[in-house]
């Protein structure tokens, strides 16, 4: 397999993270996979990191990463737009870049559910825990309609 041949594999979500890996500031390893080392995470610091950042924060240079790698593909799109391409070819990596994009977005929201929502439902109120809730149910419908 060619190294582009392997980019769209991965950028297809066809790769998955070792169990319980982690990507920096989780304590273990940096799994590779369909977020390119934001595999699973944990609930241990709840919401938000130190100084007002986000869970991902720890992960951020891989989500960066992947973010660049699905917008290279975009433009590649583009590209082939430009050039007359096979329309299926076109398809094929809209396909890919879709979901790319797909599989940051359930590693965020797998982080949202392990961070903020279990936060919320352990800081005692109810109100905020329902809230954190509907806010992840609101996200998983977005997620569903596209």
């Amino acid at each position: 397999m060619t190294s582009d041949q392997t980019d769209r594999t991965e950028a297809a979500g066809d790769t998955h993270p070792a169990p319980g890996a982690h990507g920096p500031g989780h304590g273990g390893g940096h799994g590779e996979g369909p977020a390119e080392g934001l595999g699973a995470v944990s609930a241990s610091n709840g919401g938000e990191h130190d100084a007002g950042h986000y869970w991902y924060h720890g992960d951020k240079a891989a989500l960066t990463r992947r973010l660049k790698r699905i917008e290279g593909q975009i433009r590649g799109i583009q590209r082939m737009v430009d050039d007359d391409e096979y329309c299926i070819d076109i398809l094929t990596q809209i396909s890919a870049s879709t979901k790319g994009l797909q599989a940051v977005a359930l590693n965020l929201l797998e982080g949202h559910l392990a961070h903020c929502v279990a936060e919320a439902q352990t800081s005692g109120d109810p109100a905020a825990a329902e809230a954190k809730v509907k806010e992840a149910s609101n996200a998983v419908a977005r997620l569903l309609r596209t």
